[in-house]
């Protein structure tokens, strides 16, 4: 789960890391306010969504009067704001964050993610600040520092001073820059947090270390244990297709194909999209089902995959092991019925009580396909999705 700016920039507030003064609005007047609330002579007006890049695109303004402030404002809110992590069709701008400019003369990259390979949090730190660790890996590639955290001991002192001084900080600088260091670690592991990247961390013209901008993202897996943190979700930012099935307890992410996925285990999900995408078609989405998914499961799933309009085919693919097979039958039946299913629908089982689920699907009646391997579910599924497009084709020409 992902946060905005500000309240990353609080949540890093309450744990010794130094940011800005700002404050939230949701309209131009309220922005202006804002603003003179801060008082001073330059302010900085920032469109909240859940992205990065946002200045190349236009969402972030440097403005030195109430009227550009209010013009800033006015362009920004209820604009469906198109970046490079956004997408194509943008994220919805619902309010925006106002807050004081910034001496700034130095920028560094700071960043804290979990790292599956080490099993640790790893610091990631640049001296390069304000481009997108990518583009620095890539154009600065000597400049990337990074040091893991034995989980036993967390982050220690010695070992925060070792980042400053690799970020090339003068010395008086050090004490601050353990701080936020050290702020940070802490926030990530009280808060359950998989991600916290600060992007630029700025050294003022006054010697202070501020967290300019702020990235956080939280284990969803956590969450229940975390409802201060939960309370921070803002749906309006997710995909829709996407929130469906989370709030169901689907492992769900939607892709740009028109050949829906149910599939269980993650590993299977992964094989079946390749084996899509080899036979020619374009999977529409990863999904999940999970271990021991009861047929209302699997309708629930059913739904999941059609909240795509563009879905046009859809292949189920299950080895049973903790599942069982005639329970996704019964739950394939249903959603055939249920939901009035036209499209083709191809259906692969494989493992526990896998003949009774074959037979319920024979005697079902219902125009449901079915293969004995992944292959051949694939080329089938992809098949019935080409002659759909075909006779579509026919039809318009």
């Amino acid at each position: 789960m992902d946060i905005h700016e500000f309240q990353a920039k609080d949540m890093l507030k309450r744990f010794g890391v130094q940011v800005p003064r700002g404050g939230i609005a949701y309209s131009p007047e309220q922005a202006v306010y804002r603003a003179s609330e801060l008082s001073g002579d330059k302010w900085v007006v920032k469109a909240q969504i859940h992205s990065g890049a946002r200045g190349k695109a236009g969402g972030v303004k440097i403005c030195k009067s109430e009227k550009e402030i209010s013009e800033a404002a006015s362009w920004m809110l209820g604009r469906m704001l198109v970046t490079h992590q956004t997408g194509p069709q943008g994220k919805m701008v619902s309010r925006l964050y106002v807050e004081e400019a910034t001496d700034i003369a130095q920028e560094i990259y700071l960043g804290f993610v979990m790292d599956r390979k080490e099993e640790r949090v790893v610091v990631v730190a640049s001296g390069q600040g304000g481009m997108e660790i990518e583009e620095i890996s890539s154009q600065e590639p000597e400049s990337i520092i990074r040091s893991v955290v034995d989980p036993a001991v967390g982050m220690q002192s010695f070992q925060a001073r070792e980042i400053a001084f690799s970020l090339g900080l003068d010395a008086a600088l050090i004490p601050q820059a353990v701080k936020t260091i050290i702020g940070c670690y802490k926030m990530m592991e009280e808060t359950d947090a998989n991600m916290v990247e600060i992007n630029p961390l700025v050294v003022t013209g006054s010697g202070e270390i501020m967290a300019l901008d702020a990235k956080v993202s939280f284990d969803d897996n956590a969450l229940f244990r975390r409802p201060e943190i939960s309370e921070l979700r803002d749906k309006s930012q997710e995909d829709p297709r996407e929130t469906f099935a989370s709030d169901r307890g689907l492992s769900y992410i939607g892709l740009e194909g028109e050949i829906g996925c149910i599939v269980n285990g993650a590993g299977l999900a992964m094989a079946t999209l390749d084996m899509i995408k080899m036979a020619g078609g374009e999977p529409a989405n990863f999904l999940d089902v999970g271990g021991g998914a009861s047929p209302d499961r699997v309708l629930m799933s059913f739904q999941a995959v059609l909240n795509d309009p563009n879905v046009e085919a859809i292949l189920v693919n299950i080895f049973a092991g903790i599942n069982r097979c005639d329970w996704i039958a019964e739950g394939v039946i249903r959603a055939v019925k249920e939901l009035e299913l036209t499209m083709p629908l191809v259906v692969r089982l494989s493992g526990t009580n896998v003949e009774e689920g074959k037979r319920l699907i024979a005697e079902s009646g219902l125009p449901i396909h079915t293969a004995e391997t992944l292959a051949d579910a694939a080329d089938l599924v992809v098949r019935a999705w080409s002659d759909i497009k075909s006779n579509s084709a026919k039809g318009a020409a």
